[in-house]
């Protein structure tokens, strides 16, 4: 076999190797990997690898269902089975399976391993590079399936009895963590830009077009945490939430200070949803 694919118990070829749609790994990049080099059936510096994949697993809080002798062992056996004397050892836990929902599910972890042909580099020979600005962490505006610091903040909030973690970059409110958030305040609807630090949500621009149509003025601007707690009202947007009031964050009352504002602009978001649908009840 010239590359074998494993999954919690199953290998095989790896090009006919299939995970369920439910695994973590799917919708949210939930999980951790590790990757070791191995010639002749011997994994290079696999117990240092081992260990950086515990560690990751620790601090994402994974359970993992395997010690490190056992994941060594089932890593020795799969290589037996591969016929190039040199290849990449790959092997990833992910977070476990269950209906897409951004807190944890609860249940095992799911291990992945892939081994496939790879040669050790040749170094007697130079290589080219270029450069870039790093922005790994400044792509909040892209829906990456790469979701884990929002999959632990949902986790965070379920946790804490909330329905929703608000981020800040510094004293600057961004979003949330699978919602957009905006705040009511002089009789203003502001919102943070459309910038690298939020997802653009087709809910957020509703509200703009909604408020637009109701004569609200929109200020799309950062806004602080101060005013975010001092606000008139304070709501939150997403594919399913359409516009939601917020009345406590960190166990301490917000809004409520200009209910009929809010009560006009949610009543529209509704009117429009079931003109669109014929939902009932608007």
């Amino acid at each position: 076999m010239d590359a074998l694919g494993y999954y919690n118990g199953t290998w095989g070829p790896l090009d006919k190797m299939t995970v369920p749609m439910n695994d973590r790994g799917c919708y949210f990049g939930d999980g951790v990997y590790d990757a070791a080099i191995c010639y002749k059936k011997t994994i290079y510096l696999l117990d240092n690898h081992v260990q950086r994949f515990f560690n990751s697993a620790g601090l994402l809080e994974i359970t993992l269902d395997f010690t490190r002798e056992e994941l060594k062992s089932i890593l020795g056996d799969l290589v037996a089975k591969v016929d190039p004397e040199e290849v990449l050892v790959y092997w990833q836990a992910t977070r476990g399976t269950g209906r897409r929902n951004h807190a944890f599910p609860g249940g095992r972890s799911n291990l992945w391993v892939m081994i496939k042909a790879a040669s050790v580099a040749d170094l007697r020979k130079k290589v080219k590079l270029i450069t870039r600005e790093d922005t790994r962490f400044l792509h909040c505006n892209i829906k990456t399936l790469n979701l884990i610091p929002n999959v632990v903040a949902a986790q965070r909030a379920l946790e804490a009895g909330a329905h929703e973690t608000v981020f800040h970059r510094g004293n600057i409110v961004t979003e949330c963590a699978h919602s957009n958030v905006h705040i009511i305040k002089d009789g203003k609807f502001i919102t943070h830009p459309a910038d690298k630090y939020i997802l653009p949500g087709i809910a957020r621009s509703r509200l703009v077009q909604v408020c637009g149509k109701l004569g609200v003025p929109v200020e799309e601007r950062e806004f602080t945490v101060d005013e975010l707690f001092n606000a008139g009202e304070v709501l939150i947007s997403s594919t399913s939430t359409f516009g939601l009031g917020v009345d406590c964050i960190d166990g301490k009352p917000v809004g409520g200070k200009a209910p009929e504002l809010l009560k006009k602009i949610q009543d529209q978001l509704m009117r429009d949803f079931s003109e669109a649908t014929g939902y009932p009840g608007a």
